[in-house]
């Protein structure tokens, strides 16, 4: 599938004015970021969504909301190695050079483990939190995930001012 270059340039301007307020930062080697970005759109035109270029996506949305960039993985990985599986998002200390991108492991569950995971869910009929909720003590922000993010995407502040809610 061909992308046009203006497409995948509009893309990446696009991610590049949405980073720094939210916390993240596409990687600084602009060459290899373009290239994931047009992955996502080829993503985009074969499955209608655009689901992470360093995953294999099903076709079927309903399988693989988790791998919808920026997929659930995103901030764990970031958190824990200064970049996401597929290098796109990393952290302000690899944009400032002070830290370089090592391996990163796959944090997606196996396709049978999804399936379990999911048939189980359903089978008890409820809905379970995975993860820890943090609200931000200025404006109120709530999200669920491992840890807060390092800036608000809402006030801006940083992770300090965040509390575990549930």
């Amino acid at each position: 599938m061909s992308i046009a270059p203006e497409e995948i340039d509009r893309l990446y301007e696009k991610l590049k004015r949405e980073q720094g307020s939210a916390g993240y930062f596409l990687n600084p080697d602009v060459d290899f970021t373009k290239e994931l970005v047009k992955g996502l759109l080829v993503n985009e035109g074969r499955y209608g969504y655009q689901s992470c270029p360093c995953r294999l996506a099903s076709g079927d949305r309903e399988d693989d909301p988790d791998i919808i960039c920026p997929c659930d993985y995103r901030d764990p990985d970031v958190n824990q190695y200064a970049a996401c599986y597929c290098g796109l998002y990393v952290s302000q200390p690899v944009v400032r050079g002070e830290k370089k991108i090592g391996s990163i492991p796959e944090r997606r569950p196996p396709p049978q483990e999804r399936e379990r995971l999911k048939a189980e869910a359903q089978t008890k009929n409820l809905v379970s939190l995975s993860y820890p909720v943090w609200r931000c003590r200025v404006c109120g922000y709530l999200c669920a995930r491992d840890e807060p993010p390092e800036i608000c995407p809402i006030c801006k502040v940083k992770k300090e001012r965040f509390e575990r809610f549930l």
